[in-house]
């Protein structure tokens, strides 16, 4: 050990640092002459003072000058509990070979931040210069006929974010206001679906703090849907969750349906019908008894997905035949929560053709900032440990598919939003101008961002009156035993007496509860005048919490130890939720004596808090407030008005702030009246008036058609010729020669005029729009005549469907796949209880030569979805509806297309993609990518890549198109040879889940086979509740480099092990029949 005391010393500094290296004021105590009191400065104050200063007056501490110049910025937790062990040693030798190691290990933490610096400095840089590039491009597509609002910074108009510029929010001003609202809208009979999948949700005796997934967010959302339930013209609220029916988890969350019953149940109308009100449905998806974290949650997001989508489907029937006159009610908004439920929110929007919101809660781009400046892990291993890349794609799909993104403060907009790529301040300004002026955007879109504050129920808080001359004139419940929780906090306090400060948080180090303690505790003021109360959750043994957890915890307690704050500080092990309002009461009627009536106040002082739920309820019950100054309590003081904004990294701050309103007795009761007067404006009458205000702007886009429920029949309602068109309809669009030289015709439009080709799909689509409007007059003979058969569509009659998306294989091995599949079930495919679909990349010109050239007939299969999920066609079942042998015999659905469209940017996407091409182009001297205007469709623009390796991967496209604002689905090929950019929310996936919509076919009977790889969205086809057949072997193709670069792994998106995954080594017809007999497709 001789040899070794300089380490000594640098431990004993970390050691009094209290389990975080980088605190200042903990480490000047260890090896400097200054009291940790000593100034009020910052942390980097502190630092110059105490380090170089130190130097000059030549009173330098080494260790001191360690702690705080190599250690800080980091949040290494875990070293002090390795001190503790370390420090109970009992051999010399042992002990001094830890203290080396943990030297050795801080050593590597200074090289590894420094590393991380460095890494994420550069990037962030080529990031800024990619936007800059990419935002003057979309600047001068929109360049034309800009007014001078838009070229300013500031127009002169309402904010983009919120309804007013003023400091404050707009406010209903009395209850008759709530009433006359109401009655204009009691009449509309609404449903709408709220999503939120992660944590355990239920109704009642909620278990907020039970793990990091379940907190303020699941209180919320199940807040949202019973007030949102009892809100005039809103008939029915489903919050769509996860069913949980693992052991260590209450049999209630395995409940399938539970109905949140009303607060306030005169607020309901006379008609409430059998299925209306507020519910919480929970939807079977991932392990079924198992409770796993939401970050383990994402392979099994497309298993949800569907599953949420068959819950929807027989909801809207079941609405349509209470208030529908028959007719289906479908959601009027689909809103999730989060980002794995909005990237559900996304895809369920997208197969309904219904509206999305959006609320984030918290964002991954802001938590990997934060993370990575505390310089503990690399990008890499954050994305290990939280699957960080995986939410941010979510996110970014968000910011694409949603038409509202509801934020809690302007804060969170213009701060964190503003970290994606989707979404541009500035940008969302020019596009909102444009669109109030009538100017084309050139396909450009941008989310609505609104600032809407949670609510809070009011109507059970009677706050107690409090004479400022003397005793309390009203306190409510007197004669009432007190709550069992308030015994538990007293029997802390020597002095019960005193004030209350109150802190409510979880013990986490974002919540920087160890400053609000080393605040008290050193202020000599305000440990005279007042106790501290800490709610941190719930404990039963430290060494049990998460290390992060538990160092915090140990730290207060090491805290309250230096202070000698027993007696003055309350921590109680545990609290129920309901008991929560019983402890801002027993804050908020605490007093000094007899004499003098000071009552409570509560702090929030967290480094950065998204919102501040809890200091809206602490003002409910007329506590004023001390909170930070980064974040949502901002918002919430410039509307309540009721305490004291502060630095939350300056304790001497904190200090002063608490001991100003517990020792002013008028600023305290002024701060108390601010908050009970302003805080109705919190209430969720007034959070979903403002909520549907917004939802009732969003156009109405559900699906359009009539269809019968009849599986196994065809209703003239059903009847194709309300969108189906037959080959003579988009022979104009497409005109092929499928063999010129043995039909002696030749193609007499020239491919290579584009306007032409523009005009003539023009004029197809208004011809088929024309005949699709007569027909639904028609009799069945009629629409027979047009459809060419009255037994469509032949998908109905089937009882399983086999669709075929191989991508990884070359033309022949696909042909002999598909060859293999139709042998293996002959005998089902006979009898029409097994149907096929291809599914692929190609366009429809594409698929006729390619299934001749393998000797199939296009009337093998059921339907043939195109061109990545663009294009959704079913064979011609007559060829007598054939204009001339050379034509395609194939009907488009273009139901399908109106399915899609949304966000399609057309016209001003694909000249932005040509100029796109142009610069690859002129930057590489060849040509590297060119658009294939045979192939492209009106909602898809196809590229032919000719060198791979010159075009950027598919995670660097999609990002140019964000920062454009152009919203799309980009696709590679799995050669890389073909790029297609089709609607956002089209896949082969979602195509699926059409048929399901449209024609009833049950996902569940669904078997998709493909390869061992794929086109890039090859994850969609393996997620979800259909089954999955894989193709190994060495005839598959290894794919290109373009999907390597992908933003986060497959393994992030897709869970292998799920049930109905079946692998076959290749793909001869004897193997291929066990799996199908497997899968249930057919029978043994």
């Amino acid at each position: 050990m001789v040899g070794n005391d300089w380490i000594n010393s640098y431990l004993e500094a970390i050691l009094d640092a209290g389990g975080t290296a980088g605190d200042i004021s903990a480490a000047s105590v260890a090896g400097g002459d200054d009291g940790p009191g000593a100034g009020g400065g910052t942390a980097g104050e502190k630092r110059d003072k105490s380090s170089l200063m130190l130097r000059e007056r030549g009173r330098f501490n080494p260790a001191r000058y360690f702690v705080e110049e190599v250690i800080s910025g980091f949040d290494e937790t875990d070293l002090y509990k390795t001190w503790v062990r370390t420090s109970a040693m009992r051999s010399p030798q042992e002990r001094n070979t830890r203290l080396e190691n943990m030297s050795w290990r801080i050593w590597n933490l200074a090289r590894k931040k420094k590393q991380i610096e460095g890494e994420e400095a550069s990037r962030l840089s080529k990031k800024r210069l990619e936007r800059e590039k990419a935002r003057r491009d979309a600047a001068a597509d929109l360049s034309e006929d800009l007014s001078e609002g838009e070229k300013g910074e500031n127009i002169n108009e309402s904010s983009v974010h919120d309804e007013s510029t003023r400091g404050r929010m707009p406010r209903i001003g009395s209850t008759d206001a709530i009433e006359v609202w109401a009655n204009q809208h009691k009449d509309k009979k609404m449903y709408i679906v709220l999503i939120s999948i992660h944590g355990l949700i239920r109704g009642e005796n909620m278990e907020l703090g039970r793990d990091s997934d379940t907190g303020g967010q699941v209180k919320y959302v199940v807040e949202l849907a019973r007030a949102l339930g009892e809100t005039p013209g809103v008939y029915r609220v489903d919050l769509l969750t996860r069913q949980i029916s693992a052991p260590d988890v209450d049999w209630s969350y395995g409940e399938p349906t539970e109905m949140l019953s009303p607060r306030n149940s005169e607020n309901l109308g006379d008609d409430m019908g059998e299925s209306s009100g507020a519910y919480i449905v929970r939807i079977p998806f991932g392990p079924r008894e198992k409770y796993i974290p939401k970050e383990q949650l994402w392979p099994h997001i497309q298993e949800f997905v569907d599953g949420a989508l068959v819950h929807i489907m027989q909801m809207s029937k079941v609405l349509g035949e209470q208030v529908g006159s028959e007719r289906r009610v479908w959601p009027v908004v689909i809103h999730g929560h989060y980002a794995d439920a909005g990237d559900s929110a996304a895809l369920l929007s997208g197969a309904l053709n219904v509206p999305m919101v959006f609320t984030g809660h918290s964002l991954g781009r802001d938590k990997l900032e934060q993370l990575l400046k505390q310089g503990r892990q690399t990008r890499d291993e954050v994305n290990a440990t939280y699957k960080i890349m995986r939410r941010i794609e979510a996110e970014e799909l968000c910011l694409d598919a949603s038409e509202i993104v509801i934020t809690s403060t302007r804060q969170e907009i213009e701060k964190q939003w503003g970290l994606y790529n989707g979404f541009d301040v500035t940008m969302e300004r020019k596009l909102r101008a444009r669109i109030k002026r009538g100017v084309s955007c050139y396909g450009r879109y941008m989310p609505r961002m609104i600032a809407i504050p949670p609510g809070m129920e009011f109507s059970h808080i009677v706050p107690h009156d409090v004479d400022l001359d003397g005793d309390e004139a009203n306190e409510v419940g007197s004669g009432s035993p007190d709550p069992p929780i308030w015994a538990d906090i007293m029997r802390f306090f020597s002095n019960p007496r005193k004030p209350m400060i109150l802190a409510l948080a979880r013990p986490d180090p974002k919540k920087n509860i160890t400053t609000l303690v080393k605040a008290f505790g050193e202020h000599p003021g305000l440990r005279n005048l007042a106790n501290l109360t800490l709610i941190m959750g719930n404990r039963d043994v430290i060494d049990e919490m998460s290390s992060t957890n538990g160092a915090v915890l140990t730290s207060v307690l090491k805290l309250i130890d230096k202070y000698d704050l027993y007696g003055q500080v309350a921590y109680p092990k545990h609290h129920k939720q309901s008991e929560v309002p019983d402890i801002y009461r027993l804050a908020a009627r605490t007093k000094v004596d007899n004499s003098c009536c000071f009552q409570g106040v509560f702090i929030n002082c967290a480094y950065i808090e998204p919102f501040g739920l809890t200091l809206i309820e602490a003002a409910a019950y007329g506590l004023p407030m001390v909170a930070t100054q980064n974040g949502g309590p901002v918002d919430i003081h410039r509307v309540l008005d009721n305490g004291i904004l502060v630095d939350p990294h300056n304790q001497n701050d904190i200090a002063e702030a608490l001991y100003k309103l517990v020792s002013d007795k008028h600023l305290w009761a002024q701060c108390r009246q601010n908050g009970l007067d302003n805080i109705h404006r919190f209430s969720w009458p007034e959070h979903c008036k403002n909520y549907l205000s917004r939802v009732g702007t969003l156009k109405p886009r559900h699906p359009r058609w009539q269809r019968s429920d009849d599986a196994t029949e065809v209703s003239e309602s059903d009847s194709p010729g309300d969108s189906l068109r037959d080959v003579h309809d988009i022979s104009l669009n497409l005109k092929l020669s499928l063999d010129s030289e043995k039909a002696g015709t030749k193609i007499n439009i020239e491919r290579n005029s584009t306007n032409a080709r523009r005009n003539l799909e023009d004029a197809v689509l208004k011809f088929s729009n024309a005949v699709s409007e007569g027909t639904k007059d028609e009799s069945d003979e009629n629409a027979e005549a047009t459809t060419g058969s009255n037994k469509w569509p032949s998908l109905r009659r089937r009882k399983h469907i086999v669709v075929i998306a191989v991508d990884s294989v070359q033309n022949a091995d696909l042909v002999q796949i598909i060859k293999n599949l139709f042998e293996a079930s002959c005998k089902e495919k006979s009898s029409g209880a097994v149907g096929f679909v291809l599914s692929t990349s190609r366009a429809i010109s594409e698929i006729l030569p390619f299934l001749t050239s393998g000797g199939i007939q296009t009337t093998e299969f059921d339907a043939f979805i195109c061109s990545s999920g663009s294009d959704l066609c079913y064979p011609s079942s007559s060829s007598e509806d054939m204009l001339s042998p050379t034509e395609l015999p194939f009907m488009i659905d273009l139901d399908y297309h109106s399915q899609i469209e949304y966000r399609w940017g057309g016209e001003g996407l694909r000249k932005t993609l040509i100029r796109w091409a142009a610069e690859n182009n002129s930057q590489s001297g060849q040509e590297v990518v060119v658009e294939d205007e045979e192939c492209s469709s009106t909602y898809c623009i196809s590229f032919k890549v000719k060198n791979t390796e010159a075009v950027p991967p598919v995670k660097d496209l999609r990002k140019t198109m964000r920062i454009q604002a152009l919203r799309c689905h980009v696709l590679y090929s799995h050669d890389g040879s073909k790029l297609n950019l089709i609607p956002l929310l089209a896949s082969r996936s979602q195509a699926l889940r059409y048929l399901y919509i449209r024609w009833g076919v049950e996902l569940a009977n669904m078997t998709v086979v493909i390869g061992e790889s794929g086109d890039t969205d090859y994850e969609g086809l393996l997620g979800g509740v259909h089954k999955t057949i894989i193709l190994k072997g060495s005839f598959n193709a290894a794919p290109n480099q373009l999907h390597a670069a992908r933003s986060y792994s497959l393994e992030d998106v897709i869970s292998f092990d799920k049930p109905g995954i079946a692998s076959v080594e290749g793909y001869l017809p004897d193997r291929l029949k066990p799996a199908l007999q497997q899968l249930g497709v057919l029978k043994d």
